[in-house]
C-alpha cells in the first residue's frame, strides 16, 4: 500500500457544497462517501485500486492518494498512476472551469444576472475520469435520478473491485469489457444501455478509442475535443446529449451546449417567464448567445431550478 499526500489550493470564494453534493448523491456510499467536509472516492487507475480522500479546509483541499496493489510502490507504476490521481482530484474539486468569466459576461444580463448573484462562484464538479463521466451519461440518460444512481451502483459492483479501505472502485474500460450483456440486463439495465456500455468499453480496452485527457491536451485544444466528440458520436447508442455531458463532466470543456437536457430546457422556459419548455432548436439558439461559456450557462440553469422563480 502506498499513500501520497498533497494540498491543493482553492480559489477565493470556493463553494465546498458543490463538491460535497455531487459526490454524495449515492446515499449508500458504494464508491463515494461524504462525511462533513470530507470526501472519499474509490476508482481504478491503470488497474490499481485507489482511494482518493479530500478534506475541504479554509482555502485548500488536503488530499491523499491511497494505492493498494501488488505493484504499488514500484516507481514505474506509481509514475503512471499518480498523474491520473492528481487529475482526478482536480476534476472532483471542479477546478477545470473558472466561473468568473461567465459571471462577468452576464453581470448585466436580465436572465442570468439575478441567478448568478444568488449563487456566486458556482462550480462544475466533474467525475474522476473521462470514462466514468461517459459511462454515467449512458447509464443516466432518460431515466429518473434515483433509478440511475441505483443502476450506477450495480454497475460499479459488477465491474469494479474493492479497495482494502472498503470502498468499491469505479471500473476502467477493461473491467467493463469483460462483462457479458446478461450480467447487466439481469440487473435492470435495458438491453440498449447494456450494449452501448459494452461497445464503448471494448473499443477503449482494445485501443480503438482513446479517452485519456492527455490525448486532447497535447494537441490543439478545441479541435481535439471536436474530434473526440465526432468519434464518440460514431458509436452506436451514443448521441449528442451523451457526448456533451461527457465533455462537460469528463474533460471540463467550458463551452458544451446542453440544449438536449430536459432540465436545462425547463430552466430556460422558467427564466423566460413562460410555462412552455423550448424545443431543441430554440434551446440551442438560446445557449448559443452565451458562447464560449455555455457550460457555465447550463450549470446556472440547473441551479436556477432550486431558486424561487423571478
Amino acid at each position: 500500500m502506498t499513500i501520497r499526500t498533497l494540498d491543493i489550493g482553492l480559489p477565493a470564494g470556493y463553494r465546498p457544497q458543490d463538491a460535497l453534493a455531487f459526490h454524495g448523491r449515492d446515499a449508500e456510499g458504494a464508491a463515494e462517501q461524504v462525511d462533513g467536509p470530507s470526501i472519499r472516492k474509490g476508482v481504478l487507475l491503470d488497474g490499481v485500486t485507489v482511494e482518493l480522500r479530500i478534506a475541504l479546509d479554509a482555502g485548500q483541499a488536503r488530499c491523499s492518494i491511497d494505492m493498494a496493489s501488488d505493484t504499488a510502490g514500484d516507481e514505474n507504476h506509481d509514475g503512471a498512476v499518480l498523474p491520473q490521481a492528481h487529475a482526478a482530484l482536480r476534476n472532483m474539486l471542479g477546478l477545470r472551469i473558472d466561473p468568473a468569466p461567465f459571471e462577468a459576461a452576464v453581470r448585466d444580463d436580465p436572465l442570468f444576472g439575478p441567478v448568478v448573484r444568488r449563487t456566486p462562484g458556482l462550480r462544475v464538479i466533474q467525475s474522476a475520469t473521462v470514462f466514468e463521466a461517459l459511462t454515467w451519461a449512458i447509464i443516466g440518460q432518460q431515466i429518473n435520478l434515483p433509478f440511475a444512481i441505483a443502476l450506477r451502483r450495480s454497475f460499479i459492483q459488477q465491474a469494479g473491485r474493492r479497495h482494502p479501505g472498503g470502498l468499491w472502485c469505479y471500473p476502467e474500460a477493461p473491467d467493463v469489457a469483460r462483462l457479458d450483456i446478461e450480467q447487466l440486463t439481469s440487473r435492470k439495465f435495458s438491453r440498449a444501455k447494456a450494449e452501448t456500455l459494452l461497445r464503448l468499453a471494448r473499443l477503449v480496452a482494445e485501443g480503438a478509442l482513446r479517452l485519456d485527457r492527455d490525448a486532447n491536451e497535447n494537441g490543439n485544444g478545441d479541435d481535439d475535443l471536436a474530434a473526440t466528440a465526432a468519434r464518440l458520436l460514431a458509436i452506436k447508442g451514443i448521441g449528442p446529449w451523451t457526448v456533451n455531458y461527457a465533455l462537460l463532466r469528463g474533460y471540463g470543456d467550458p463551452d458544451c451546449s446542453l440544449h438536449g437536457d430536459v432540465a436545462v430546457r425547463t430552466a430556460i422556459g422558467r427564466l423566460q417567464g413562460t410555462a412552455v419548455r423550448p424545443d431543441l432548436a430554440q434551446a440551442e439558439a438560446f445557449l448559443a448567445a452565451y458562447r464560449p461559456h455555455r457550460t457555465m450557462a447550463a450549470a446556472y440553469l440547473w441551479a436556477s431550478l432550486g431558486q424561487p422563480a423571478a
